[in-house]
């Protein structure tokens, strides 16, 4: 398979070695190095070298094929949720008209008053006790919330899923593209034996060679120096440690930790600092030569902008829990948790770890909403309560999966649809009251003859205008609104 291609089944590397983005099967935020006899999923973008697979697993028995069996399940587990006003109508119409046939019948039998009088009180009875604004009370605010909701940009697959947007006690974030940009980024220029300039000068000579994302990465942000460059001789692709290009008669390096060891002794003098930069979540690249360590460069997949405040928000509202659910290792889950302020970190998951979480935190109680992108991420959508799918960058899987879609990955959209949510209920509940008060005075007022027939349409009609005008109040949403 050429550089670009989905890896089509899974399978192991017979020929060749490359860098595959796993990202929508794992979750990781860095391309993975594989090499002969290394296993590679099916979804994986190959990077950039030309790889030659023999399958070992079916169609039906490929991880992409178990992810979208699990969906499956986990779809088949949710009970359906039927609105409460629809089957209380189902009840009290017949009631009403019944009681309406009685109350035209039973009293003039009984000499109690005139056919005509009781006739025209059971006409009224049947206007007033119309469920009409109650039967419209719930759709209408709903409508209206979807729609105020999709003029923010997020699109709400139902009504049930809107009513219980604002019922979650608990929220788990994917990481990857989700918290994170999903674009790693130079953080630290480091120099060790050389001045910063050489180390510079060297990085973009060499990285300018390879076509891996964090090669990318180093050439962007060292292009912004105007460094110079040097003529690259035997580069070399090291798989799964580095490159290696040859300057000035010297071989120099670019790599990890492992890497450079083979090569230089020296580098051991150095290794706290390195694992102090690995513990914090970055990945290093090492540049070094057999005679000297130039330096070091830390590379980190930045947080989304603003998300910490976003993060905070949620905490102090009814979201007694946010968790991450990642693919990636464990010191980079922490730091980006610990940024951005997620209280709980799963980490180093498959996507049917991510499954179990998910259960495990139902098991506790919580209401969970699952926010994701990736392929990966499909079967923690399907069982979570709510499931939020990035829409940009999004896999189909995962936004035909999910209840929600970002469709601009702006994770702030979400507690504008919380909010939303949250007034979508309060009108609801406002709406049904309004509506039993009316139809209770109305009732009252029937008995005694202070009620005419048309006082009793304009109260039924009335009624219903002023829950549809009620509802529309959500138009007016604000785009800054906070969390309540």
């Amino acid at each position: 398979m050429k550089p670009g291609d989905r890896v089509p089944l899974d399978g192991n590397i017979i020929e060749g070695y490359s860098s595959l983005n796993q990202a929508p099967i794992t979750g990781e935020s860095i391309p993975v190095d594989k090499t002969i006899n290394e296993e590679v999923y099916a979804g994986s973008i190959n990077e950039n070298g030309t790889l030659k697979i023999r399958v070992s697993k079916l169609v039906e028995d490929t991880t992409l094929s178990k992810i979208i069996h699990m969906v499956e399940e986990a779809q088949e587990n949710k009970a359906p949720t039927q609105a409460f006003i629809d089957r209380f109508s189902e009840i009290y119409t017949p009631i009403v008209f019944v009681l309406a046939l009685l109350v035209m019948v039973v009293p003039p039998i009984f000499s109690l008053g005139t056919w005509g009088e009781w006739f025209y009180k059971g006409l009224e009875l049947l206007v007033i006790a119309c469920p009409c604004a109650l039967v419209i009370s719930t759709p209408v605010a709903i409508v209206t919330a979807i729609g105020s909701a999709a003029k923010n940009g997020v699109l709400i697959k139902g009504g049930n899923h809107l009513e219980t947007l604002g019922n979650l006690s608990a929220l788990a974030f994917d990481k990857t593209c989700t918290l994170t940009e999903g674009k790693p980024q130079v953080s630290t220029i480091k120099s060790i034996e050389s001045n910063e300039e050489t180390l510079l000068n060297i990085a973009m000579s060499l990285e300018s060679y390879s076509t891996h994302p964090i090669s990318n990465a180093i050439v962007n942000y060292v292009s912004q120096f105007n460094s110079a460059t040097y003529d690259v001789t035997e580069f070399e692709n090291l798989v799964g440690q580095g490159i290696m290009g040859k300057i000035e008669e010297t071989h120099i390096y670019a790599g990890n930790l492992k890497l450079i060891k083979s090569i230089n002794k020296n580098i051991e003098s150095y290794k706290n600092e390195i694992n102090s930069y690995e513990q914090e979540g970055y990945t290093i690249i090492i540049l070094a030569s057999s005679d000297m360590i130039y330096g070091l460069i830390t590379v980190e997949d930045p947080l989304r902008l603003n998300i910490n405040q976003t993060i905070k928000q949620l905490n102090n509202s009814n979201i007694k829990n946010t968790v991450m659910l990642t693919g990636d290792n464990k010191g980079t889950a922490h730091k980006i948790a610990q940024l951005s302020g997620i209280k709980e970190v799963y980490a180093e998951l498959m996507p049917e770890d991510k499954l179990s979480a998910i259960k495990d935190l139902q098991s506790k109680g919580y209401r969970v909403g699952m926010i994701g992108d990736g392929i990966n991420d499909a079967p923690a959508l399907a069982q979570s309560e709510v499931g939020i799918a990035m829409g940009g960058i999004g896999s189909d899987t995962a936004m035909e999966t999910a209840d929600v879609v970002l469709m601009s990955d702006d994770i702030n959209q979400l507690t504008r649809t919380i909010s939303i949510s949250n007034k979508a209920k309060n009108i609801i509940k406002q709406n049904i009251y309004f509506a039993i008060i009316i139809k209770l005075i109305a009732f009252v007022l029937v008995f005694p003859g202070l009620l005419t027939l048309w006082l009793a349409v304009l109260s039924d009609t009335g009624a219903a205008i002023l829950v549809i005008l009620n509802s529309l109040r959500l138009l007016k949403q604000r785009k800054d609104k906070r969390l309540k």
